[in-house]
């Protein structure tokens, strides 16, 4: 009965350090989102508009 209670005490904290990990990662990209400006964000979405909206030479 012992050895059953470590495992669900394992698997417990695994749990908790992967919820932990998933937040830093989430508070990481967030951090890097909200680093830009609204006329670096405008820039590069028109960038990447121009990109999408041009014919690739690849598909001929």
């Amino acid at each position: 009965m012992r050895q059953r209670m470590r495992w669900w005490k394992v698997l417990g904290l695994a749990g908790l350090a992967g919820v932990a990990a998933s937040g830093v990662v989430i508070a990481r990209a967030e951090r890097r989102r909200r680093a830009y400006t609204p006329e670096e964000i405008r820039a590069r979405l028109r960038d990447r508009h121009a990109a999408a909206t041009t014919p690739a030479d690849d598909a001929r």
